[in-house]
C-alpha cells in the first residue's frame, strides 16, 4: 500500500513497529482502526511510546536514569509523582544510614 511506509517497509522484509500513539490525539485511535486493522494483517507489530521507552532504557540502573525519568514522566504523566515518591524514599534510606 504506498504512501504507508509502515507498509512500505513491511513489504521490504523489515520487522516493523508502529508506534500508535506517537502522533495525534490517541482518542483518533478509533477512527484508525482500519488503518491499524491493515497494519496487523502486513504483520506490522502495533505498540506505545511508553513500551518503546521501556524497551528503550530497560533498567533505571543506569548513569542517565534521571534524564529517562523526565522523559517518562511526559509520556505518563501521573509517573512524576512515582518519580517524586521514589526520590524521598531513597532519601529516608540514606539518612537511616
Amino acid at each position: 500500500m504506498e504512501g504507508h511506509p509502515a507498509l512500505d517497509a513491511k513489504s521490504s522484509r523489515f520487522k516493523v513497529y508502529a508506534v500508535i500513539d506517537a502522533s495525534g490525539d490517541p482518542s483518533e485511535l478509533h477512527r484508525e482502526q482500519l488503518s491499524l486493522d491493515s497494519f496487523i494483517q502486513a504483520g506490522v507489530v502495533p505498540t506505545s511510546t511508553n513500551a518503546v521507552l521501556s524497551e528503550t532504557h530497560r533498567t533505571w540502573n543506569r548513569p542517565e536514569t534521571a534524564e529517562l525519568a523526565k522523559v517518562y514522566a511526559l509520556v505518563v504523566p501521573n509517573y512524576a509523582a512515582v518519580i517524586v515518591n521514589y526520590q524521598k524514599a531513597q532519601d529516608v534510606i540514606k539518612q537511616a544510614r
